[in-house]
């Protein structure tokens, strides 16, 4: 039996799922087939290389501020700068290089440079905004796929993961030979169907509960609950495709809050620990 996991977006809460693929590790259950999107994709391009669990939580607390290298304050003026500019309405806030170029710089370690050269199948989705169609980026074309258009195997590790990873108004949208990339979350956030494809008999779905909004909420709670309420919606499908769901709260952390890199990581952990028993008899069944 090949078994799957499907890792959601949401900003640096991402890092939960180091925390979860641990516990994982821990209670001896190997993954056979990877797929993230946004936040998703650069955990599991990184376990797809080969990094362990721990070890991604550790270039995570090393690489983070240079990644993001944006806090919440300036995102929110920088939102109403997008929806003001009237001549240039792909730029975002950042261009998201800096993110492609230390995933590059860390696959180069394993000797990887494009995602075809990756032996662990690992899917990613995208979004091409001109014309608001899905790409998956991944090392392996399914079979019986009439339709292979949407794959792309030949490009760098650094490159699909900014791609995926590029939020509107945030990020730039990721250019990449004639397409115009932003965040896979628009239409894929949990990328079950496409783990599925891979060959994967059983998997598990990862995803973020959204945060309660009361009267002490600030703009950024808002702005999570949206995102989380919008990809929860968009994903509704894939998870129904899962054959486990872990819903992993974070306790109101931020798009991109890297003070909260630790306790997102052991939120990861503790809930699939607290769930591990029913993840087991899942994969037993």
């Amino acid at each position: 039996m090949k078994l799957g996991i499907a890792l959601s977006g949401g900003g640096i809460r991402g890092i939960a799922h180091a925390g979860v693929l641990k516990a994982l590790e821990d209670n001896g259950i190997t993954i056979d087939i990877i797929g993230g999107t946004s936040a998703g994709s650069l955990i599991a391009a990184l376990y797809a290389m080969g990094y362990s669990p721990y070890y991604i939580y550790i270039l995570f607390k090393r690489y983070a501020k240079e990644m993001v290298n944006i806090n919440s304050g300036p995102i929110i003026s920088g939102i109403g700068n997008f929806m003001m500019n009237k001549k240039n309405t792909l730029q975002g806030l950042k261009s998201g290089k800096s993110l492609e170029t230390i995933y590059n710089q860390i696959a180069y370690k394993k000797g990887i440079r494009k995602l075809n050269q990756i032996k662990m199948p690992i899917v990613i989705p995208t979004v091409d905004i001109m014309n608001s169609k899905e790409y998956v980026f991944t090392n392996y074309i399914p079979q019986n796929v009439e339709d292979t258009s949407q794959y792309i195997t030949n490009i760098t590790v650094g490159k699909a993961v900014r791609a995926s990873s590029s939020f509107p108004a945030v990020f730039n949208p990721c250019e990449f030979e004639n397409h115009a990339f932003m965040d896979g979350g628009a239409l894929d956030n949990v990328p079950v169907y496409e783990v599925k494809k891979q060959g994967a008999d059983k998997v598990i779905a990862v995803k973020f509960d959204a945060d309660p909004v009361d009267e002490q909420s600030n703009i950024m709670d808002i702005v999570m609950k949206t995102i989380d309420i919008m990809g929860n919606k968009i994903s509704e499908e894939s998870l129904e495709m899962s054959d486990f769901v872990l819903s992993v709260y974070t306790d109101k952390v931020g798009l991109l809050d890297v003070n909260k890199l630790d306790s997102c990581y052991q939120y990861g952990y503790n809930c699939a620990v607290e769930n591990m028993e029913k993840i087991k008899e899942m994969i037993q069944n």
